[in-house]
């Protein structure tokens, strides 16, 4: 799965991309260390939290 056009994506979509389980994206998502929205009763991560959470990651690396 690739960003391409999308804003917004699934814990399930977010999880394919980071090659993490869903389990873990929500753990982030709770944490507060991977942004999401809530639309009605949806989590959606958008492409922009994608990238700012792989930079925190890799600046943590480093």
């Amino acid at each position: 799965m690739t960003t391409g056009d999308r804003l917004l994506f699934t814990p399930a979509d977010a999880s394919e991309m980071l090659g993490l389980g869903k389990t873990k994206v929500y753990e982030l998502m709770a944490s507060g260390e991977l942004h999401s929205v809530k639309i009605g009763r949806c989590r959606r991560i958008p492409a922009r939290a994608l990238y700012a959470f792989l930079s925190a990651i890799e600046q943590e690396a480093a």
